[in-house]
């Protein structure tokens, strides 16, 4: 039996679960969710999630929501093919970064957000859009020395390039769609971005609305 899967295109928690079921390689039934059509606030999915929200999961009768609770279940349910290290401090490590992102880059990401496409209105704010360029720009300097190999932890991705990598591209297409100034990686971080593109499977969970 597939899970279930119900996404958002562009929606950078989904993103980073269906990175992780295609590395598992745990079959899956894709479900995106039109937030223009507010299908995510439908009675049928509301009966499913009743935050709703996108990622949401059904393995089975199970119903799980919130992308980090997703990813965990994931790795307990489908050891195979890891989401994290072995070594606890290792663990931790990978964990402390995932978090880092999911609170501080997602910050930044918001604030770029709600000063350009999200703007009441339709109309901008520079100084709201340059904070959080450069809110994520200070996190992109400082997690440069994380990287320890192609990824962050060695030489296979895992939770953490997969909760931070789809923060840093809505960061960078932010940025470069309304010229608010280039989003500057060091080498260590720009080849993992590189590496995280290069992989079998991203092809697949691109946002369907980026294409073209």
């Amino acid at each position: 039996m597939s899970i279930t899967f119900y996404a958002g295109s562009g929606s950078t928690p989904s993103w980073k679960v269906w990175l992780s079921l295609e590395h598992k390689q745990v079959p899956y039934e894709l479900k995106v969710l039109s937030f223009q059509a507010r299908e995510h606030k439908q009675p049928e999915f509301l009966a499913v999630n009743p935050r709703g929200r996108v990622p949401t999961i059904v393995d089975g009768d199970f119903a799980l929501w919130e992308s980090t609770a997703i990813v965990e279940y994931l790795e307990d349910r489908y050891p195979e093919r890891p989401l994290l290290p072995r070594d606890p401090r290792e663990r931790a490590r990978v964990r402390r970064i995932a978090l880092e992102a999911d609170f501080e880059l997602d910050a930044a990401m918001d604030e770029m957000a709600r000063a350009t496409f999200r703007a009441p209105g339709g109309a901008r704010d520079p100084a709201l859009l340059e904070r959080g360029r450069t809110a994520a720009q200070a996190f992109i300097a400082r997690v440069e020395e994380d990287v320890r190999g192609p990824f962050f932890a060695g030489a296979e991705p895992g939770m953490a390039d997969f909760t931070a990598y789809p923060m840093l591209a809505m960061i960078r297409r932010t940025a470069a769609r309304f010229d608010a100034g280039a989003v500057a990686f060091g080498p260590r971080l720009a080849a993992l971005m590189e590496q995280v593109e290069g992989l079998p499977y991203f092809e697949r969970t691109y946002p369907p609305h980026w294409r073209g």
